[in-house]
Protein backbone atom coordinates (compact mmCIF):
# COMPACT_ATOMS: atom_id res chain seq x y z
CA UNK A 1 0.00 0.00 0.00
CA UNK A 2 2.75 2.46 1.00
CA UNK A 3 4.31 2.50 -2.47
CA UNK A 4 0.70 3.49 -4.08
CA UNK A 5 0.96 6.37 -1.68
CA UNK A 6 4.21 7.20 -2.66
CA UNK A 7 3.78 7.09 -6.18
CA UNK A 8 0.14 8.79 -6.04
CA UNK A 9 1.37 11.69 -4.44
CA UNK A 10 4.54 12.06 -6.61
CA UNK A 11 2.08 12.00 -9.63
CA UNK A 12 0.00 14.75 -8.03
CA UNK A 13 3.16 16.96 -7.30
CA UNK A 14 4.16 16.91 -10.73
CA UNK A 15 0.62 17.33 -12.23
CA UNK A 16 0.38 20.40 -9.66
CA UNK A 17 4.23 21.73 -10.57
CA UNK A 18 2.95 21.40 -14.50
CA UNK A 19 0.17 22.89 -14.30
CA UNK A 20 1.33 25.97 -12.21
CA UNK A 21 4.61 26.42 -14.67
CA UNK A 22 1.89 26.48 -17.74
CA UNK A 23 -0.08 29.37 -15.80
CA UNK A 24 2.28 31.69 -15.80
CA UNK A 25 1.57 33.14 -18.84
CA UNK A 26 -0.78 32.67 -21.89
CA UNK A 27 1.46 32.96 -24.80
CA UNK A 28 4.82 31.05 -24.89
CA UNK A 29 7.96 33.90 -25.28
CA UNK A 30 10.93 33.59 -27.81
CA UNK A 31 14.15 33.80 -26.68
CA UNK A 32 16.61 32.99 -23.35
CA UNK A 33 19.05 30.11 -23.24
CA UNK A 34 18.52 27.44 -20.92
CA UNK A 35 21.17 26.09 -18.40
CA UNK A 36 20.21 22.03 -17.24
CA UNK A 37 21.61 19.49 -15.49
CA UNK A 38 20.71 16.49 -16.74
CA UNK A 39 22.69 13.58 -17.79
CA UNK A 40 26.04 12.85 -18.99
CA UNK A 41 27.82 12.23 -22.59
CA UNK A 42 30.49 9.20 -23.38
CA UNK A 43 30.57 9.87 -27.12
CA UNK A 44 29.37 11.96 -29.58
CA UNK A 45 28.73 9.20 -31.74
CA UNK A 46 25.27 8.66 -30.39
CA UNK A 47 24.72 5.41 -32.20
CA UNK A 48 27.51 3.82 -29.55
CA UNK A 49 26.09 5.90 -26.71
CA UNK A 50 25.17 3.91 -23.46
CA UNK A 51 24.58 6.15 -21.21
CA UNK A 52 21.29 8.31 -20.28
CA UNK A 53 19.21 9.14 -23.49
CA UNK A 54 18.88 12.60 -21.67
CA UNK A 55 21.15 14.73 -23.94
CA UNK A 56 20.70 13.01 -26.92
CA UNK A 57 17.03 13.43 -28.50
CA UNK A 58 17.06 17.66 -28.23
CA UNK A 59 19.74 17.25 -30.62
CA UNK A 60 18.89 14.14 -32.99
CA UNK A 61 15.45 12.30 -33.14
CA UNK A 62 14.22 8.95 -33.54
CA UNK A 63 10.98 7.39 -35.57
CA UNK A 64 9.51 6.81 -32.11
CA UNK A 65 9.23 8.36 -28.68
CA UNK A 66 8.21 7.46 -25.12
CA UNK A 67 5.56 9.47 -24.43
CA UNK A 68 4.42 10.61 -20.99
CA UNK A 69 2.52 7.33 -20.42
CA UNK A 70 5.40 5.38 -21.33
CA UNK A 71 4.21 4.34 -24.41
CA UNK A 72 5.56 4.90 -27.71
CA UNK A 73 3.92 7.30 -30.14
CA UNK A 74 5.27 8.85 -34.08
CA UNK A 75 8.23 11.34 -34.06
CA UNK A 76 10.09 10.75 -37.25
CA UNK A 77 7.80 8.38 -38.14
CA UNK A 78 3.93 9.89 -38.17
CA UNK A 79 2.35 6.32 -38.22
CA UNK A 80 3.35 2.44 -38.93
CA UNK A 81 1.55 -0.78 -39.12
CA UNK A 82 2.03 -4.17 -38.18
CA UNK A 83 1.88 -7.26 -40.02
CA UNK A 84 -0.67 -9.69 -38.06
CA UNK A 85 2.52 -12.50 -37.60
CA UNK A 86 4.21 -9.40 -35.54
CA UNK A 87 6.85 -10.01 -38.62
CA UNK A 88 6.53 -6.73 -40.90
CA UNK A 89 6.71 -2.74 -40.08
CA UNK A 90 5.82 -0.38 -42.35
CA UNK A 91 6.61 3.16 -41.38
CA UNK A 92 5.35 6.39 -42.59
CA UNK A 93 8.04 8.84 -42.55
CA UNK A 94 7.02 12.64 -41.48
CA UNK A 95 7.30 14.88 -44.73
CA UNK A 96 9.19 18.04 -44.14
CA UNK A 97 11.77 17.64 -41.94
CA UNK A 98 15.22 19.18 -42.44
CA UNK A 99 18.51 18.09 -40.68
CA UNK A 100 20.53 20.51 -39.76
CA UNK A 101 21.98 21.02 -42.77
CA UNK A 102 19.03 22.38 -44.18
CA UNK A 103 18.59 18.89 -46.47
CA UNK A 104 14.95 16.83 -46.50
CA UNK A 105 15.15 13.67 -44.80
CA UNK A 106 13.86 10.51 -46.22
CA UNK A 107 13.03 7.04 -45.66
CA UNK A 108 16.27 6.22 -47.36
CA UNK A 109 18.23 8.45 -44.43
CA UNK A 110 16.24 6.09 -42.06
CA UNK A 111 17.43 2.68 -43.88
CA UNK A 112 21.43 4.14 -43.57
CA UNK A 113 20.97 4.60 -40.07
CA UNK A 114 19.64 1.41 -39.04
CA UNK A 115 21.98 -0.71 -41.32
CA UNK A 116 24.83 1.33 -39.66
CA UNK A 117 23.84 0.37 -35.96
CA UNK A 118 23.42 -3.44 -37.66
CA UNK A 119 26.59 -3.02 -39.04
CA UNK A 120 28.80 -1.31 -36.75
CA UNK A 121 27.39 -1.21 -33.51
CA UNK A 122 27.95 -4.42 -30.76
CA UNK A 123 26.75 -4.66 -27.29
CA UNK A 124 24.05 -1.30 -27.15
CA UNK A 125 21.04 -1.22 -26.47
CA UNK A 126 19.89 -2.01 -30.32
CA UNK A 127 21.84 -5.18 -30.68
CA UNK A 128 18.73 -7.40 -29.56
CA UNK A 129 16.40 -5.57 -31.44
CA UNK A 130 18.64 -5.17 -34.79
CA UNK A 131 19.81 -9.11 -34.71
CA UNK A 132 15.56 -10.14 -35.29
CA UNK A 133 15.81 -7.90 -38.78
CA UNK A 134 16.00 -10.20 -41.75
CA UNK A 135 15.28 -7.25 -43.71
CA UNK A 136 14.75 -3.53 -44.01
CA UNK A 137 13.66 -1.32 -47.20
CA UNK A 138 12.74 1.99 -48.30
CA UNK A 139 11.10 1.68 -51.10
CA UNK A 140 10.13 5.62 -51.81
CA UNK A 141 11.00 8.42 -49.80
CA UNK A 142 8.40 8.29 -47.37
CA UNK A 143 8.30 4.30 -46.48
CA UNK A 144 10.29 2.55 -44.34
CA UNK A 145 10.01 -1.51 -44.03
CA UNK A 146 11.53 -3.50 -41.47
CA UNK A 147 11.27 -6.99 -41.73
CA UNK A 148 12.26 -9.58 -38.84
CA UNK A 149 12.60 -12.87 -38.74
CA UNK A 150 10.73 -13.58 -35.41
CA UNK A 151 8.18 -11.59 -33.60
CA UNK A 152 10.13 -9.14 -31.42
CA UNK A 153 7.64 -7.73 -28.73
CA UNK A 154 9.52 -4.70 -27.42
CA UNK A 155 10.82 -3.36 -31.29
CA UNK A 156 8.53 -0.05 -31.15
CA UNK A 157 10.17 0.67 -27.72
CA UNK A 158 13.86 0.34 -28.27
CA UNK A 159 13.72 2.33 -31.55
CA UNK A 160 12.94 5.13 -29.44
CA UNK A 161 17.04 5.31 -29.32
CA UNK A 162 17.79 4.50 -32.69
CA UNK A 163 18.57 8.16 -33.58
CA UNK A 164 18.44 9.06 -36.91
CA UNK A 165 21.06 11.17 -38.49
CA UNK A 166 22.39 12.88 -41.68
CA UNK A 167 25.02 10.38 -43.22
CA UNK A 168 27.18 13.05 -44.47
CA UNK A 169 27.85 13.29 -40.88
CA UNK A 170 31.55 14.15 -40.07
CA UNK A 171 32.84 11.11 -39.03
CA UNK A 172 29.91 8.51 -40.46
CA UNK A 173 32.26 6.01 -41.73
CA UNK A 174 34.51 5.38 -38.58
CA UNK A 175 33.24 7.55 -35.37
CA UNK A 176 30.88 10.52 -35.47
CA UNK A 177 31.83 13.69 -34.38
CA UNK A 178 29.90 16.34 -34.82
CA UNK A 179 25.98 14.67 -35.22
CA UNK A 180 23.62 16.13 -37.56
CA UNK A 181 20.73 15.60 -36.43
CA UNK A 182 16.80 16.80 -36.77
CA UNK A 183 16.16 17.69 -33.11
CA UNK A 184 14.76 20.93 -32.28
CA UNK A 185 18.40 22.46 -31.46
CA UNK A 186 21.96 22.00 -33.28
CA UNK A 187 24.63 20.37 -31.47
CA UNK A 188 27.33 23.15 -31.72
CA UNK A 189 29.82 21.86 -29.53
CA UNK A 190 30.72 19.63 -26.84
CA UNK A 191 34.01 19.48 -24.21
CA UNK A 192 33.95 15.85 -22.89
CA UNK A 193 32.93 16.90 -18.54
CA UNK A 194 32.30 19.73 -19.03
CA UNK A 195 29.30 21.21 -21.26
CA UNK A 196 27.41 20.71 -24.76
CA UNK A 197 26.16 23.79 -26.31
CA UNK A 198 22.94 23.54 -28.85
CA UNK A 199 21.25 26.56 -30.90
CA UNK A 200 17.80 27.04 -32.00
CA UNK A 201 17.20 25.10 -35.28
CA UNK A 202 15.04 27.65 -36.90
CA UNK A 203 13.81 24.95 -39.32
CA UNK A 204 13.00 22.42 -36.72
CA UNK A 205 9.80 20.62 -38.11
CA UNK A 206 7.63 21.62 -34.91
CA UNK A 207 5.32 24.50 -36.71
CA UNK A 208 6.86 27.60 -34.18
CA UNK A 209 9.04 25.62 -31.83
CA UNK A 210 11.40 25.60 -29.87
CA UNK A 211 11.00 28.90 -28.62
CA UNK A 212 14.68 28.78 -26.92
CA UNK A 213 17.62 30.46 -28.52
CA UNK A 214 19.53 27.56 -27.53
CA UNK A 215 20.40 24.75 -24.37
CA UNK A 216 23.43 24.39 -22.17
CA UNK A 217 23.88 21.15 -20.80
CA UNK A 218 26.68 21.16 -17.62
CA UNK A 219 27.85 17.46 -17.99
CA UNK A 220 30.70 17.95 -15.06
CA UNK A 221 29.87 15.27 -12.11
CA UNK A 222 28.09 17.23 -9.51
CA UNK A 223 26.93 14.99 -6.63
CA UNK A 224 24.28 17.89 -5.74
CA UNK A 225 23.09 20.40 -7.69
CA UNK A 226 20.34 22.10 -5.76
CA UNK A 227 22.09 24.56 -4.44
CA UNK A 228 23.44 26.39 -8.06
CA UNK A 229 19.46 25.63 -9.07
CA UNK A 230 18.14 28.05 -6.16
CA UNK A 231 21.39 30.07 -6.93
CA UNK A 232 20.10 30.42 -10.40
CA UNK A 233 23.15 28.51 -12.17
CA UNK A 234 20.37 26.08 -13.98
CA UNK A 235 17.03 26.47 -14.82
CA UNK A 236 16.29 23.18 -14.31
CA UNK A 237 18.64 20.39 -12.98
CA UNK A 238 18.54 16.44 -11.19
CA UNK A 239 18.59 17.00 -7.43
CA UNK A 240 18.76 14.58 -4.67
CA UNK A 241 15.94 13.55 -3.05
CA UNK A 242 17.64 14.32 -0.11
CA UNK A 243 17.60 18.22 -1.14
CA UNK A 244 13.32 18.01 -2.47
CA UNK A 245 12.06 18.97 1.08
CA UNK A 246 14.39 22.38 0.58
CA UNK A 247 13.59 23.19 -3.09
CA UNK A 248 10.10 22.70 -2.27
CA UNK A 249 10.54 25.38 0.44
CA UNK A 250 11.77 27.23 -2.27
CA UNK A 251 9.19 29.93 -3.78
CA UNK A 252 11.42 29.97 -7.07
CA UNK A 253 11.84 26.15 -7.39
CA UNK A 254 9.43 23.16 -8.27
CA UNK A 255 9.72 19.90 -7.78
CA UNK A 256 9.08 17.18 -10.53
CA UNK A 257 9.18 13.34 -10.22
CA UNK A 258 10.19 11.44 -13.22
CA UNK A 259 7.07 8.66 -13.74
CA UNK A 260 9.58 5.50 -13.88
CA UNK A 261 11.37 4.75 -10.81
CA UNK A 262 15.25 3.78 -10.83
CA UNK A 263 15.80 0.64 -9.11
CA UNK A 264 18.57 -0.42 -6.64
CA UNK A 265 20.17 -4.11 -6.04
CA UNK A 266 23.49 -5.59 -4.92
CA UNK A 267 25.08 -7.41 -7.87
CA UNK A 268 28.05 -10.10 -7.33
CA UNK A 269 30.80 -10.69 -9.91
CA UNK A 270 29.13 -13.91 -11.74
CA UNK A 271 31.53 -13.75 -14.87
CA UNK A 272 34.89 -14.69 -12.81
CA UNK A 273 33.75 -15.24 -9.22
CA UNK A 274 36.16 -15.45 -6.79
CA UNK A 275 35.78 -17.81 -3.79
CA UNK A 276 33.78 -17.71 -1.72
CA UNK A 277 31.14 -16.04 -3.79
CA UNK A 278 31.12 -18.41 -6.44
CA UNK A 279 29.28 -20.21 -4.03
CA UNK A 280 25.47 -19.44 -4.45
CA UNK A 281 24.81 -20.26 -1.03
CA UNK A 282 27.45 -17.53 0.13
CA UNK A 283 25.66 -15.02 -2.10
CA UNK A 284 22.45 -16.10 -0.03
CA UNK A 285 24.28 -15.65 2.97
CA UNK A 286 24.97 -11.65 2.11
CA UNK A 287 20.94 -11.52 0.90
CA UNK A 288 20.35 -12.29 4.62
CA UNK A 289 22.61 -9.66 6.19
CA UNK A 290 21.13 -6.89 4.25
CA UNK A 291 18.63 -4.59 5.93
CA UNK A 292 17.43 -3.58 2.68
CA UNK A 293 14.54 -1.34 4.43
CA UNK A 294 17.35 1.03 6.27
CA UNK A 295 19.42 0.86 3.81
CA UNK A 296 16.70 2.30 1.03
CA UNK A 297 15.92 4.71 3.37
CA UNK A 298 19.55 5.94 4.12
CA UNK A 299 19.24 6.07 0.08
CA UNK A 300 16.07 7.66 -0.24
CA UNK A 301 14.45 8.89 2.64
CA UNK A 302 10.64 9.25 2.50
CA UNK A 303 10.44 8.12 -1.13
CA UNK A 304 11.88 4.63 -0.32
CA UNK A 305 10.28 1.99 -2.04
CA UNK A 306 10.36 -1.34 -0.80
CA UNK A 307 10.60 -4.02 -3.26
CA UNK A 308 12.41 -7.88 -4.25
CA UNK A 309 11.62 -7.34 -8.12
CA UNK A 310 13.02 -4.88 -10.59
CA UNK A 311 9.66 -3.53 -11.04
CA UNK A 312 7.29 -1.91 -8.58
CA UNK A 313 3.63 -2.53 -7.72
CA UNK A 314 2.06 -0.63 -10.14
CA UNK A 315 4.12 -2.36 -13.12
CA UNK A 316 2.47 -4.89 -15.69
CA UNK A 317 5.25 -6.96 -14.51
CA UNK A 318 5.07 -6.95 -10.58
CA UNK A 319 4.27 -10.38 -9.27
CA UNK A 320 2.79 -10.45 -6.04
CA UNK A 321 3.64 -14.45 -4.94
CA UNK A 322 7.20 -13.45 -5.55
CA UNK A 323 6.51 -10.48 -3.47
CA UNK A 324 4.73 -12.49 -0.74
CA UNK A 325 7.49 -15.08 -0.32
CA UNK A 326 10.04 -12.57 -0.56
CA UNK A 327 12.88 -14.47 1.12
CA UNK A 328 14.72 -10.90 2.37
CA UNK A 329 11.96 -8.69 3.52
CA UNK A 330 13.81 -8.66 6.85
CA UNK A 331 17.80 -8.83 7.78
CA UNK A 332 19.07 -11.88 9.68
CA UNK A 333 22.60 -11.79 10.31
CA UNK A 334 21.86 -15.28 12.14
CA UNK A 335 21.15 -16.74 9.36
CA UNK A 336 23.31 -15.80 7.39
CA UNK A 337 26.57 -16.41 10.15
CA UNK A 338 24.92 -19.56 10.10
CA UNK A 339 25.16 -20.26 6.12
CA UNK A 340 28.44 -19.20 5.87
CA UNK A 341 29.38 -21.48 9.33
CA UNK A 342 27.70 -24.55 7.03
CA UNK A 343 29.40 -23.39 4.19
CA UNK A 344 32.99 -23.58 5.85
CA UNK A 345 33.55 -19.80 5.34
CA UNK A 346 35.47 -17.98 7.99
CA UNK A 347 34.71 -14.62 6.77
CA UNK A 348 38.18 -13.17 8.60
CA UNK A 349 39.99 -14.78 5.88
CA UNK A 350 38.38 -12.85 2.92
CA UNK A 351 38.80 -9.51 2.04
CA UNK A 352 35.95 -8.13 -0.30
CA UNK A 353 36.60 -6.43 -3.17
CA UNK A 354 33.85 -4.06 -3.63
CA UNK A 355 33.75 -1.26 -6.49
CA UNK A 356 31.07 1.83 -5.77
CA UNK A 357 29.88 5.04 -7.82
CA UNK A 358 31.00 8.45 -5.98
CA UNK A 359 29.08 9.54 -3.15
CA UNK A 360 27.18 6.26 -3.10
CA UNK A 361 24.70 6.62 -0.54
CA UNK A 362 24.86 2.74 0.08
CA UNK A 363 28.27 1.57 -0.16
CA UNK A 364 29.27 2.66 3.38
CA UNK A 365 26.10 0.82 4.84
CA UNK A 366 26.67 -1.74 2.50
CA UNK A 367 30.52 -2.14 3.65
CA UNK A 368 29.44 -1.76 7.10
CA UNK A 369 27.08 -4.81 7.35
CA UNK A 370 29.34 -6.53 5.43
CA UNK A 371 31.78 -6.22 7.66
CA UNK A 372 29.46 -7.46 10.99
CA UNK A 373 29.79 -11.11 9.17
CA UNK A 374 33.46 -10.53 9.44
CA UNK A 375 34.40 -9.72 5.80
CA UNK A 376 37.49 -7.61 5.49
CA UNK A 377 36.72 -5.07 2.78
CA UNK A 378 38.88 -3.17 -0.16
CA UNK A 379 35.68 -0.55 -1.66
CA UNK A 380 36.99 1.49 -4.67
CA UNK A 381 34.92 4.12 -5.66
CA UNK A 382 35.30 5.39 -9.06
CA UNK A 383 33.76 8.27 -11.60
CA UNK A 384 30.20 7.37 -13.98
CA UNK A 385 32.95 6.06 -16.39
CA UNK A 386 35.70 4.77 -14.23
CA UNK A 387 33.41 2.28 -12.42
CA UNK A 388 31.68 0.99 -15.22
CA UNK A 389 35.15 0.13 -17.01
CA UNK A 390 36.16 -1.48 -13.62
CA UNK A 391 32.78 -3.40 -13.52
CA UNK A 392 33.70 -4.67 -16.95
CA UNK A 393 36.95 -6.27 -16.06
CA UNK A 394 35.44 -9.26 -13.57
CA UNK A 395 38.30 -8.81 -10.86
CA UNK A 396 35.77 -7.53 -8.36
CA UNK A 397 33.41 -9.56 -5.82
CA UNK A 398 30.67 -7.08 -5.03
CA UNK A 399 28.66 -3.90 -6.37
CA UNK A 400 25.79 -1.74 -4.77
CA UNK A 401 24.18 0.06 -7.77
CA UNK A 402 21.17 1.19 -9.24
CA UNK A 403 19.30 1.92 -13.17
CA UNK A 404 17.50 4.23 -14.13
CA UNK A 405 14.09 3.70 -16.63
CA UNK A 406 14.19 1.87 -19.31
CA UNK A 407 11.81 2.09 -22.47
CA UNK A 408 11.01 -1.49 -22.20
CA UNK A 409 11.12 -3.84 -19.50
CA UNK A 410 13.73 -6.28 -21.80
CA UNK A 411 15.99 -3.46 -22.06
CA UNK A 412 16.18 -4.18 -18.08
CA UNK A 413 16.35 -7.85 -18.63
CA UNK A 414 18.95 -7.77 -21.82
CA UNK A 415 21.70 -7.10 -19.67
CA UNK A 416 21.37 -10.00 -17.89
CA UNK A 417 22.21 -12.31 -21.09
CA UNK A 418 25.29 -14.06 -21.95
CA UNK A 419 25.47 -11.29 -24.92
CA UNK A 420 23.63 -8.67 -23.47
CA UNK A 421 24.79 -5.02 -24.20
CA UNK A 422 26.66 -3.09 -20.64
CA UNK A 423 26.50 -6.68 -18.62
CA UNK A 424 29.10 -5.15 -15.77
CA UNK A 425 26.78 -3.56 -13.93
CA UNK A 426 24.96 -7.50 -12.77
CA UNK A 427 28.12 -8.84 -13.25
CA UNK A 428 28.37 -10.79 -16.43
CA UNK A 429 25.46 -13.35 -16.03
CA UNK A 430 26.40 -16.49 -18.58
CA UNK A 431 23.37 -18.88 -18.19
CA UNK A 432 21.87 -20.05 -21.24
CA UNK A 433 18.47 -21.31 -20.01
CA UNK A 434 18.06 -17.49 -18.26
CA UNK A 435 18.49 -16.77 -21.64
CA UNK A 436 16.59 -18.81 -23.68
CA UNK A 437 13.39 -17.87 -21.06
CA UNK A 438 13.83 -13.66 -21.74
CA UNK A 439 13.99 -14.54 -25.61
CA UNK A 440 11.06 -16.67 -25.25
CA UNK A 441 9.57 -13.65 -23.01
CA UNK A 442 10.13 -11.37 -26.44
CA UNK A 443 9.31 -13.80 -29.17
CA UNK A 444 5.63 -13.54 -28.23
CA UNK A 445 2.78 -11.07 -28.87
CA UNK A 446 1.00 -12.43 -25.92
CA UNK A 447 1.34 -9.74 -23.52
CA UNK A 448 0.25 -12.34 -20.44
CA UNK A 449 2.84 -14.88 -22.30
CA UNK A 450 5.02 -12.79 -22.22
CA UNK A 451 4.68 -11.67 -18.86
CA UNK A 452 5.22 -15.05 -17.31
CA UNK A 453 8.59 -16.03 -19.12
CA UNK A 454 9.77 -12.60 -17.78
CA UNK A 455 8.83 -14.13 -14.47
CA UNK A 456 10.29 -17.22 -14.57
CA UNK A 457 13.60 -15.59 -15.75
CA UNK A 458 13.38 -13.31 -12.46
CA UNK A 459 12.91 -16.23 -10.29
CA UNK A 460 15.96 -17.89 -11.51
CA UNK A 461 18.13 -14.56 -11.39
CA UNK A 462 16.54 -14.95 -7.83
CA UNK A 463 17.30 -18.28 -7.20
CA UNK A 464 20.86 -18.26 -8.15
CA UNK A 465 21.09 -14.75 -6.46
CA UNK A 466 23.25 -12.90 -9.25
CA UNK A 467 21.48 -9.62 -7.65
CA UNK A 468 20.03 -8.96 -4.51
CA UNK A 469 17.02 -6.12 -5.13
CA UNK A 470 17.57 -3.27 -2.20
CA UNK A 471 14.63 -1.28 -3.69
CA UNK A 472 13.30 1.74 -5.88
CA UNK A 473 13.03 5.24 -5.44
CA UNK A 474 12.21 8.01 -7.86
CA UNK A 475 13.77 10.42 -9.66
CA UNK A 476 13.52 14.55 -8.77
CA UNK A 477 14.19 17.64 -10.74
CA UNK A 478 13.89 20.72 -10.20
CA UNK A 479 12.93 23.70 -12.18
CA UNK A 480 12.96 27.21 -11.90
CA UNK A 481 9.82 29.23 -11.69
CA UNK A 482 10.78 30.90 -14.98
CA UNK A 483 10.74 28.27 -16.73
CA UNK A 484 7.43 27.15 -18.62
CA UNK A 485 5.78 24.20 -19.89
CA UNK A 486 8.95 21.91 -19.42
CA UNK A 487 7.79 18.44 -17.99
CA UNK A 488 9.31 15.52 -17.02
CA UNK A 489 7.70 11.88 -18.13
CA UNK A 490 8.62 8.50 -18.32
CA UNK A 491 12.05 8.04 -18.65
CA UNK A 492 14.79 10.94 -18.60
CA UNK A 493 14.67 12.10 -22.18
CA UNK A 494 14.88 15.87 -22.16
CA UNK A 495 12.60 15.71 -25.68
CA UNK A 496 9.77 14.08 -26.86
CA UNK A 497 6.77 14.37 -28.97
CA UNK A 498 4.63 15.18 -26.19
CA UNK A 499 7.23 17.59 -23.98
CA UNK A 500 10.81 18.83 -23.14
CA UNK A 501 12.79 21.36 -24.47
CA UNK A 502 11.09 21.67 -27.73
CA UNK A 503 7.91 23.35 -25.59
CA UNK A 504 9.69 25.08 -22.93
CA UNK A 505 10.26 28.77 -22.65
CA UNK A 506 11.18 31.24 -20.27
CA UNK A 507 9.73 34.13 -18.91
CA UNK A 508 11.53 37.24 -19.85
Amino acid sequence: MMNRQIKAALAATTILVASSATALADDPQYGGTMHLKWGTLDTADFHRHTGTISLTHPFVETLTSISADGQPRGMLAENWTISDDGLIYTFDIREGVLFHNGREMTAADVLANFERIKREVSGGWLTSALDKVASMEAPDDTTFVVTLSEPFAPFLNLIAEAWIIAPETPGWDETITQPIGTGPFTFDSWVPQLEIVGERFDDYWMDGQPYLDGVVFDVREIADASLALRAGDFHAATIPLSAVSAAEDDPEIGVQFRADTSWYFLSFNNRNPNPPFDNVRVREAVAHAMDRKTLMTIHSGRFAIDSNQMVTEDSFYYDETIAAEDRHGEADLDRARAILEEEGVDPSAVTVQMVSEPNSRLSGPVVQTLQQLGFQIDNRAYDDLGFQRRLSEYDWDIFPGGSGPRNDIFLRYVRFMSDGPNPGLWGGVQDAELDAMITDAISTADPQESRRHYLEAWQRIMDNYYTVVLGHAPAAYGIRSEVNDFTVAFNTSAHRVDGGLAFAWLSQ
